[in-house]
């Protein structure tokens, strides 16, 4: 897909994610991925977990054409065309947003490789808008680096949060204790950890 956005790293850790979401997933739902960028995930994941409707969003306008793009290309019957998408936004979307009729909430959320490259305040709003968008025994699942208590850290990642806060100071690597508890505070629980290559982190949140 030359003509198409292409981002590396997605390209590298999309199978490891898929085998990840493989054991957490059901076998059918409906998906709403946050920050989808190029789509590479979508339409990766969409492929193999044939049981999901896969619903990107993107918070970058000038994203959407590229996915959109590649998700014509690829054709898939439960890939559905991207959508606008600020998750600090006090509300998110409804139009284009249901699956049904007034149905605006979802099964599963996906949100990989965003909470470190943007202001904290898209970590409140992503958990804000899961708790309200999860249908009862839904999970939000976020993918990136993170920085531990009582775990060391990677020098690779201490590299990176710097380069991050050099380029905006308002981004940075999380640490999970601070998500875990912005999680809670909107009745979501760190339920999985799982470790990823390359120094990342796939973690489950739900309901108690």
């Amino acid at each position: 897909m030359p003509d198409l956005p292409h981002s590396p790293a997605a390209e590298r850790n999309k199978q490891p994610i898929l085998d990840a979401l493989a054991g957490i997933l059901g076998e059918q739902g409906a998906m709403l991925e946050i920050a989808s960028g190029t789509g590479q995930h979508a339409v990766s994941f969409a492929t193999e977990l044939s049981g999901w409707t896969w619903q990107p969003t993107d918070a970058d306008a000038r994203a959407l054409p590229g996915i959109a793009a590649r998700i014509e290309q690829a054709a898939l019957p439960n890939l559905r065309a991207p959508l606008l998408l600020d998750v600090t936004a006090p509300r998110w979307p409804s139009q284009g947003f249901a699956f049904a009729e007034g149905d605006e909430k979802f099964d599963a959320i996906y949100c990989a490789n965003m909470i470190h490259i943007a202001p904290w305040a898209a970590c409140v709003g992503l958990m804000q808008g899961a708790a309200r968008h999860l249908r009862p025994g839904g999970v939000l699942v976020t993918y990136g680096p993170y920085f531990e208590d009582e775990v060391a850290t990677a020098p690779s990642n201490l590299a990176f949060d710097e380069d991050l806060r050099g380029r905006n100071a308002a981004w940075g690597i999380r640490r999970i204790e601070d998500v875990a508890a912005q999680a809670q505070r909107v009745g979501l629980v760190l339920r999985e950890r799982h470790v990823m290559p390359a120094n990342n982190l796939l973690l489950v949140f739900g309901r108690p």
